[in-house]
């Protein structure tokens, strides 16, 4: 599972401790998203998986690099779980 950070903030020590905590519950949350959502019988390689986290605007998307297959079977469903449209 792959984060690209989105923001105009400068980075500095309370910012990144921000991101690495809020990293840390994206991926507990996604991960348990994403086990009950598969098939995890299929292997899912979950390094496939890129998100996009936008600090201005506090939303998380699923990103382009996220291959085709995988974002059509959960893209509706992911936008719920966290509390998004898409």
């Amino acid at each position: 599972m792959n984060f690209n950070w989105i923001g105009n903030q400068d980075i500095d020590e309370n910012l990144l401790k921000k991101c690495v905590d809020l990293e840390f519950e994206l991926r507990y949350k996604i991960t348990k998203f994403l086990i009950r959502r598969l098939d995890v019988e299929c292997n899912i390689d979950f390094t496939r998986f890129y998100f996009d986290v936008d600090m201005t605007t506090k939303t998380i998307r699923i990103s382009e690099k996220t291959p085709q297959e995988y974002v059509q079977e959960v893209a509706a469903d992911f936008y719920k779980e966290m509390g998004q449209s898409n």
